[in-house]
């Protein structure tokens, strides 16, 4: 059964599966859609996707599948990335439920573990006993171990600590039909088991020739298999610490412990599926260090690095310049070696690191011990796969040579060979990787649209597969080699071991069923790819996408399935993906989102285009944050995506309540703000309010927020004097009168007047009537939000250019990107995006030697999300740090967000968005702290939700200004 079976065929065995399994059971077009792709190139359709709750339902769902003749792909965390978590069958998702750290014994460095367990996770379990699982790929935070199992994942620290194959002490593996069996080494002991029926490891297999290894009894033939095989074994392996393609079957060597489940790591779900592990875990320095190289080339580099190998360093990676777009940190180079040490003390690590500065011959260097400072570092690195999936002039870049791997010594001269091999066919990539294991990671700018460009990219293929190999290397060094490259294992192999990779496929699996088309038998290298479905022409749209060339096609290409998104746990400062913490399902993350549209525009799993409710659905959780637009390593905006999807869905439909009620808030509180005393008496009566909420489509939940007696404005004229003439000369200023503040938070526009004043400037509000339309962009009406744009620019006047200082965030952002790329053709729009300021922005630009009230104290709160996307906070924290304010603001999201959290049907996740970071923050501050946050929504959320009043650092700064005892003699300068 394929993916394109009649569906009657299909509801039989999605109704078979659901008698048999407890798990759920979806084979509707949003799951679907969802696991047609992993991190690579490729897409495969699959039939429907089953979550077993554990091992029994994954034997009862390969049993109903077998049954049926559907095939059947195991997928982790979808961060593959030659193509082997797609396929046409039954995708089993094992993150959900099959995520239980079974046991974690310090004393024998050993956990038993689920195939589902998240590798931070399980480090994080063994950190407290001073151990650590030694393999740790850049996608360390949402990999899972049985995908890591499935591709013999290795990671930065596999010069210390190995492969996953070189951690693994034992598999308990479901096959095709739903026996199950245990691997280990051939003549070590059983392992437990909760399935009494498992058959057992013999130590010996009578009428078998000595010294053959023994293996399950239901593998028959396997020992026959090595034992006609021996010296093809022995000498057709090339001897490489990243040799990953193909199936170590020289893992199945007597003198090599017949070790079936190392042979089994990096199959790539072809053989079988993991449902319990036993692997080892190292002892983890207590302190590290990182000594920073700086080189003339990556040549020059790529030599250096084997060099360093006998200091016996945790780590020696390597980048060059094309690939760090800010270099700020690093010393002097155009390539960079990064070698972390480890020691019992910070002093024995940072000595060992300048032990290997000094050995290093390198043109600049420097020693990080600040872990701070090495986790920027790192995570420059650990983002490349993402970043590199762009060039610096935009172009886009793909995986599929994504880590060969040479001996190390050969390193330097394969990059020089692999360079003039991409010249000859007129391609760019921008190599990284493990240059201390001779891997290599790059992103390729090919052209995989066009059917030239994709019989270029199988020319290069082949050509690279040979210079490789020339080398004495592996076509994968570290992902497998998938759709990819399994078509290129002859030129590696030779057709003779190529072959016994196939009978040893079948052994496993005679029926055919696991992952077909991966490995053994595998499909054609410029097959499946994913592009090949997308609209040949631009899809007509609302924004202007200039980093994508105005192609709503290519922004959504965009995402390539690295699934930083994908983190169960705030990242530090950041804010991506708010939603999908709070929830845990793929279809709520950045990923997921991406992976509807790019269905959506395909058209064939999602098939009723900008109508989809797939996507509706998917993209309702979506808070608009825009955290993924600068915490996503390839910048995807899903804020604009969901703006322009829901322009486009409810073209001339109903829309819901929200929508009018919040989506048009500006003219609504500019209508209500005369009578906002009787307004705000009746919003305290709880059956009117009651009314209102229910009409609106605002949660029930929710309280409705106090009108402004006086407005912003109106206190403004008062506090200026109507008509008032700025001289010419003066130090005049233009502040934004954002609805918000206007009638909703006037005390926060009073303050930044009192503070732009102190700091000798004066400031002046720029016209009437004036609006960013964020209200309408979050809500989808382009339309409407092109036209409050364009009156506004209208009516800035002479202004137009001048500084613009703005207030709240989410207006700031919206001037600065939602503006000039809804108006792309209005250069005036550009213009005022480029005015726009915060207040620290323009306090530091425009008068630096004013200096603030010393407050002297704690502050707790949060940065809004997007001040973190768009604006960037740096000059607000060296405002609050020249304030006496000490002490961090919370990153994430409040979880209010404009109308989300106001909307019904998202109390739930408005509030654990809240409680991921803000809420605790707040609840575990000491006492006398300050609460900042400068949007309106976080303010809103913290009273609400905390019972706490934040303030904006304007409001702080203020009233720091009026506590102060007045000055004595002259003035002191106040800035240009």
């Amino acid at each position: 059964m394929a993916a394109h079976q009649k569906p009657t065929e299909r509801d039989a065995l999605a109704q078979a599966l659901r008698a048999a399994v407890r798990g759920e059971v979806d084979f509707g077009p949003t799951a679907r859609a969802l696991t047609t792709m992993d991190a690579s190139n490729y897409r495969r359709v699959p039939l429907g996707v089953v979550t077993p709750r554990d091992a029994d339902d994954v034997a009862a769902a390969l049993a109903v599948c077998r049954r049926y003749e559907a095939p059947v792909v195991p997928r982790g965390g979808g961060t593959s990335i030659a193509g082997q978590a797609t396929g046409t069958g039954v995708v089993l998702d094992l993150t959900r439920h099959m995520r239980r750290i079974v046991e974690l014994d310090a004393g024998s460095r050993t956990a038993v573990v689920q195939p589902g367990v998240v590798l931070d996770d399980l480090r994080a379990a063994a950190a407290p006993h001073g151990l650590t699982f030694g393999p740790d790929p850049a996608t360390h935070s949402r990999c899972t171990l049985g995908g890591m199992i499935g591709n013999n994942s290795c990671g930065a620290h596999s010069v210390a600590w190995g492969t996953t194959a070189d951690n693994v002490h034992g598999l308990t593996v479901a096959r095709y039909g739903g026996d199950t069996l245990r691997a280990g080494r051939g003549r070590g002991p059983a392992l437990p088991t909760e399935h009494p029926g498992t058959p057992a490891l013999p130590t010996e297999r009578p009428g078998l020739p000595a010294g053959l290894p023994a293996f399950p009894t239901g593998l028959p033939g396997l020992p026959e298999l090595i034992g006609a095989n021996l010296a093809l074994l022995r000498t057709g392996f090339p001897e490489l610490p990243r040799r990953i393609s193909g199936y170590a079957l020289d893992a199945l060597l007597p003198e090599r412990g017949a070790d079936l489940a190392r042979a089994f790591c990096g199959s790539e779900g072809t053989l079988g599926v993991v449902t319990e592990a036993t692997v080892r875990l190292v002892e983890a320095p207590a302190a590290r260090a990182l000594a920073v190289l700086g080189y003339a080339d990556e040549a020059a580099a790529a030599e250096a690095a084997p060099g360093l190998l006998p200091y016996r360093p945790l780590t020696v990676e390597g980048m060059a310049a094309d690939l760090v777009r800010e270099p700020a940190g690093l010393p002097r180079g155009a390539a960079w070696l990064f070698v972390e040490t480890g020691g019992a003390t910070p002093a024995e690590a940072r000595a060992h690191a300048e032990r290997v500065l000094r050995a290093a011959d390198a043109l600049d260097g420097a020693v990080v011990t600040d872990p701070a400072g090495q986790r920027t570092l790192w995570r420059i690195r650990e983002n490349a796969a993402g970043t590199a999936t762009r060039m610096p002039d935009g172009t886009e870049a793909w995986p599929g040579w994504e880590d060969c791997a040479v001996p190390p010594a050969r390193l330097g001269p394969y990059l020089h060979d692999f360079r003039a091999l991409l010249a000859a066919h007129g391609l760019r990539g921008t190599p990284y990787g493990h240059f201390g294991d001779g891997c290599i990671h790059v992103r390729i700018d090919f052209d995989l649209l066009t059917a030239e460009g994709v019989a270029r990219f199988r020319r290069f293929s082949e050509e690279l597969a040979d210079l490789v190999v020339a080398h004495g290397g592996s076509l994968s060094g570290e992902h497998g080699d998938g759709q990819a490259r399994a078509e290129l294992l002859p030129r590696m192999y030779g057709d003779e071991l190529v072959a016994l990779f196939s009978r040893f496929k079948d052994i496993w699996d005679p029926d055919g069923g696991m992952n077909p088309g991966v490995l053994a038998r595998p499909a054609r290298l410029d097959e499946n790819l994913r592009f090949e479905v997308l609209p040949k022409r631009p899809v007509e749209v609302a924004f202007g996408y200039p980093h994508d060339g105005g192609d709503f096609s290519s922004a959504v290409r965009r995402c390539v399935g690295v699934a930083a998104c994908r983190t169960a746990e705030p990242a530090g400062p950041g804010v991506m993906c708010p939603s999908f913490r709070a929830t845990g399902e793929e279809a709520h993350s950045t990923r997921g989102r991406a992976r509807l549209l790019h269905e959506m525009l395909a058209g064939e799993v999602i098939t009723d285009g900008w109508r989809s409710t797939e996507v509706r659905d998917a993209l309702d959780l979506c808070l608009s944050c825009k955290g993924c637009r600068s915490d996503c390593p390839v910048g995807v905006d899903m804020a604009t995506y969901k703006a322009e999807f829901l322009h486009h869905h409810y073209r001339g439909r109903l829309r819901p309540a929200a929508h009018y009620a919040m989506g048009r808030l500006p003219t609504w509180l500019r209508l209500a703000a005369p009578f906002a005393g009787a307004l705000n008496a009746l919003a305290r009566v709880r059956p009117t309010a009651a009314l209102v909420t229910r009409l609106a489509g605002i949660a029930p939940e929710r309280a409705l927020p106090v009108l402004a007696r006086e407005t912003f404005t109106r206190w403004f004229r008062r506090h200026r004097g109507r008509g008032a003439v700025i001289p010419p000369g003066d130090r005049a200023v233009a502040l934004w009168p954002d609805t918000f503040t206007t009638h909703l938070s006037p005390e926060v526009g009073r303050a930044a007047v009192r503070v732009l004043e102190a700091a000798g400037r004066r400031p002046l509000l720029p016209g009437r009537g004036l609006c960013c339309g964020l209200t309408y962009v979050s809500t989808g009406q382009l339309g409407k939000a092109r036209k409050v744009m364009r009156r506004t620019l209208d009516r800035m006047g002479d202004l137009l250019g001048d500084p613009l200082v703005v207030l709240e965030p989410s207006c700031a952002a919206t001037l600065r990107t939602d503006m000039p790329e809804l108006l792309p053709d209005d250069p005036r729009a550009a213009g005022l995006a480029g005015s726009v300021r915060t207040l620290a922005e323009y306090l530091e630009e425009y008068a630096p030697d004013w200096r603030p009230p010393r407050l002297n104290r704690p502050v707790a709160g949060q940065t809004h999300c997007h001040q973190h996307a768009v604006l960037g906070d740096a000059a607000d924290r060296r405002l609050r740090e020249r304030a006496g304010l000490t002490g961090e603001l919370n990153g994430g999201c409040c979880g209010l967000a404009g109308n989300f959290g106001f909307e019904r049907g998202h109390w739930e996740v408005s509030v654990a968005c809240a409680e991921e970071q803000l809420l605790p923050s707040v609840r575990s501050a000491e006492l006398g702290t300050e609460f900042l946050a400068d949007g309106f929504s976080c303010r809103t959320q913290l009273e609400q939700l905390g019972g706490v009043r934040a303030r904006h650092l304007a409001e702080v700064l203020a009233q720091g200004l009026d506590d102060e005892p007045p000055a004595t003699g002259p003035p002191g300068p106040s800035g240009a």
